[in-house]
Parts: structure tokens; C-alpha cells; sequence
């Protein structure tokens, strides 16, 4: 019976840490609408149902490749050509979350916390250093 119960708990977790880091995912594409300011800054609106297509179909095939254990032999050149666009990708987005953090301080301006500014984006860099550190050093 505690087997039982300790899978189901299981489930419970995987499930609520899934739903929590895609609505995140969801929450950063959508609602700060970094996709169409990737599109404006790279002057390629014309493909913006591309960039979207891309978003989905690359976190479905990347995360079922992680559920499923899959390595790739590809060769040198092709791993190479891969992450030269991952790292335009990756580069596109940080220019357009840039733009976008000025939400941070209206936000915090609206809500009376601007003195606690510099507390709550240390909290956000910290965490982050934290959790980077511990995915490459202990998982």
C-alpha cells in the first residue's frame, strides 16, 4: 500500500513540477511577447508563425527525446552548425528579454516595492546562479 501511495506522489510531484515550469515557459513566450519582439528586431515578422511552429515543435521534440534517453552520433560539422543557430537563437531571445525587463520596475513601481528593487533582482540572479550551479555540479 505505501508503494502505492509513494507513486502516486510521485506522479503528483512530476506533474505540478511540469505544469509549473511550462506555465513559466508559457508565461515568459506569451505574456512579455518576446517571440514578436524577436521578430521586430530581426525585421522578419513576415515569419512570425515560423518562429511560434519552431518554439512548439522544438520543446516537444526535445523534451521526448529527454523522456525517451535518446543520443544523436552526428558528425562534427553538423553538431557545429547546430549550435551556431542554437546560440543566434539563444542570443535573439536575451536581446529581446532585454527590452522587455523594463516591465520589472513599472511593475514593482505599481505594486509599492521599488525600494525592495535591488533585493528582488539579486533574489532572481542568485537563484539562478544556484540552480545553474547545482545542475551542472550534483545532477
Amino acid at each position: 500500500m505505501s508503494e502505492w501511495l509513494g507513486g502516486i506522489l510521485m506522479i503528483i510531484i512530476g506533474l505540478s513540477g511540469g505544469i509549473a515550469v511550462g506555465s513559466g515557459m508559457v508565461a515568459f513566450l506569451v505574456v512579455l511577447d518576446i517571440i514578436p519582439r524577436l521578430t521586430q528586431l530581426t525585421r522578419s515578422v513576415a515569419y512570425l508563425q515560423r518562429y511560434e511552429e519552431a518554439v512548439i515543435v522544438g520543446s516537444i521534440f526535445f523534451t521526448l527525446t529527454d523522456f525517451h534517453d535518446m543520443k544523436f552520433m552526428l558528425p562534427t560539422i553538423i553538431t557545429c552548425i547546430f549550435g551556431v543557430f542554437a546560440g543566434c537563437f539563444v542570443g535573439m531571445l536575451a536581446a529581446a528579454l532585454t527590452e522587455v525587463v523594463n516591465v520589472l520596475p513599472i511593475l514593482a513601481k505599481r505594486i509599492g516595492m521599488e525600494s525592495y528593487m535591488v533585493w528582488l533582482l539579486m533574489a532572481m540572479v542568485i537563484g539562478k546562479v544556484a540552480g545553474s550551479l547545482f545542475e551542472w555540479l550534483f545532477y
